[in-house]
C-alpha cells in the first residue's frame, strides 16, 4: 500500500491488513508528484474505492507530497509503525545526485526499506512533461545509495530495493553489485500479462484491456497469471 498526502483512498483497515506501508516522497516518472489518475477515468466504482468523487482527476499535491523535511518523514513512519507494528515502512526516492544524503536520513528516520527509482520505466499514464528530463539512471543511483549508507554506518539497518527498468536477470545481478537487496518489476510484468506500450494509458482507450475503465475493451484483456510465473521462473532461471 503506498501513502502519502492526497492519496486517495487510503483507509486505517487499508493500513492495518498491508503487509508493506510505502511512502513516495518521489518516484522515477514525476519526482514530487503523485500517481495521476485523469478525471475521465475515474468511474463510479474507482471513486468509490478511491474516497472521491466520478470525473475528479486524482493526483497528490507537489512537492514531494508535503513531506518537507526528514523531521516530517520521521513523524509519518512512527504513526505507519503505530498504526501496523507488523507492516513494514519503505520509502521511495527517486534516483538522482544527493539521494545518498536523502537515504540516509531515511534510514535515520527508522524505515525498514529505501526504494531507489531510476527514471526508466512506468506505465505511460503521466503527463509528458512529468515523463522527461525527471530522475537519473537506477544504477547511479543505487551506488550512491549503498556507499552513502556504508560510509555512514548505516548500511545495516535498512533494506535497499530498486526498480525502474529492470527487465531481466542481467539486471538484477547488476543491482546486487551495486548493493541492492531487493527488486522491484512494474513494465516487464505489465507486458508479461498483455501490455503492449501503446501509451495510451491515460486517455482510458487501452486496446488490450489493462489500463482501462471501459468494460467493452477489459473484456479483451489477455492475461493469465500463468504468464506471469513463467516470466518470474526465467528471470530466476537466468539469475
Amino acid at each position: 500500500m503506498q501513502v502519502a498526502s492526497g492519496r486517495f483512498g487510503v483507509t486505517p483497515e487499508f493500513a492495518v491488513n498491508a503487509d508493506q506501508l510505502e511512502i513516495k516522497i518521489a518516484q522515477g516518472a514525476k519526482p514530487g508528484e503523485g500517481g495521476q489518475l485523469p478525471g475521465g477515468k475515474v468511474s463510479p466504482y474507482i471513486a468509490d474505492l478511491r474516497r472521491s468523487k466520478p470525473g475528479v482527476p486524482l493526483i497528490s499535491p507537489p512537492p514531494h507530497h508535503d513531506i518537507y523535511s526528514i523531521e516530517d518523514l520521521a513523524q509519518l513512519i512512527h504513526d505507519l509503525h503505530q498504526v501496523n507494528p507488523y507492516a513494514k515502512v519503505s520509502v521511495k526516492l527517486v534516483a538522482e545526485a544527493g539521494i545518498g544524503v536523502v537515504a540516509s536520513g531515511v534510514a535515520k528516520a527508522n524505515a525498514d526499506i529505501v526504494q531507489v527509482s531510476g527514471h526508466d520505466g512506468g506505465t505511460g499514464a503521466s503527463p509528458i512533461s512529468s515523463i522527461k528530463h525527471a530522475g537519473g539512471p537506477m544504477e547511479m543511483g543505487l551506488a550512491e545509495t549503498h556507499q552513502v549508507l556504508v560510509r555512514n554506518e548505516l548500511r545495516d539497518r535498512i533494506i535497499v530495493r530498486t526498480d525502474g527498468g529492470i527487465r531481466s536477470g542481467r539486471d538484477i545481478m547488476m543491482g546486487a553489485l551495486l548493493g541492492a537487496d531487493e527488486y522491484g518489476f512494474g513494465t516487464a510484468a505489465m507486458i508479461a500479462t498483455g501490455c503492449i506500450m501503446a501509451r495510451v494509458c491515460h486517455t482510458n482507450n487501452c486496446p488490450v484491456g489493462v489500463a482501462t475503465q471501459r468494460e467493452e475493451l477489459r473484456a479483451r484483456f489477455p492475461g493469465a497469471p500463468e504468464d506471469l510465473v513463467n516470466y518470474f521462473h526465467f528471470v530466476a532461471e537466468e539469475v
